[in-house]
């Protein structure tokens, strides 16, 4: 027989399995009862670490010509970074791109290249999150024209997702303490334990702006929630 009860987050099992062949010696010895519980933790953290997604895109009529203009901003951008006190370890190139641009003609005529554009986006990792509205303003002032994407995220997030893991096997636990009181028994030792974490991080997109060279661009982290669910099995000790 098996019974489920669902609430919230949390799945209980109340398993009370048939009787079956465990041995020669033992063939109608039944198998013991068990419970079974899912339980979920949530934690929440203030970011203390970032990425930045740093591009500069360049159009020229030649590929040499719009290559030399964005070496030129973005070489600015990266010598600005290490000013600002990016070491060599968190700056990174994460695309380089050379594509033509085409334009195709009416009336079947053959399509004609007009120019060339060159994208190169560079990956920096800020250690401090008062520094990332600082790289952002100081790239965008060099010539930077894509910020791509911002992402948040928690040097302590190990720490954060253990007492996520403390709360969801309490929330198991008592769970698995609720349904053996109902079904008449009490809850035996526990016999399994696992996890699988599900962690949210932050993220946001940065658009540019004409107003982005003239104010701060305002940065809110805000929180990040560490998730993680815990399924437990226990013995059933009837009374």
């Amino acid at each position: 027989m098996r019974t489920t009860m669902v609430g919230g987050p949390l799945c209980v099992y109340l398993m009370l399995l048939p009787a079956g062949p465990a041995s020669a010696q033992a063939v109608n010895s039944p198998l013991p009862a068990q419970i079974t519980t899912i339980g979920s933790g949530e934690a929440r953290i203030a970011p203390d670490r970032a990425t930045i997604f740093i591009g500069v895109q360049s159009r020229g009529i030649t590929a040499a010509a719009a290559s030399a203009d964005n070496v030129k901003r973005q070489r600015a951008i990266i010598d600005t970074l290490r000013a600002l006190g990016f070491g060599s370890d968190q700056l990174s190139t994460m695309n380089y791109n050379v594509a033509p641009e085409i334009q195709y003609g009416q009336n079947n005529q053959p399509p004609k290249v007009t120019g060339y554009s060159v994208t190169n986006t560079v990956r920096a990792d800020v250690r401090r999150i008062e520094d990332v509205a600082r790289a952002i303003d100081a790239s965008l002032a060099k010539g930077a024209n894509e910020i791509s994407g911002l992402q948040f995220f928690s040097s302590k997030a190990d720490s954060v997702r253990r007492s996520a893991l403390s709360i969801a096997v309490a929330n198991a636990r008592a769970d698995a303490e609720a349904l053996a009181r109902a079904a008449g028994g009490a809850l035996g030792p526990l016999l399994e334990v696992s996890t699988e974490p599900s962690i949210r991080p932050m993220q946001g997109m940065v658009g540019v702006t004409a107003m982005a060279a003239r104010a701060p661009t305002p940065i809110e982290p805000g929180e990040q929630s560490v998730t993680v669910s815990v399924t437990t099995r226990w013995l059933f000790v009837a009374r």
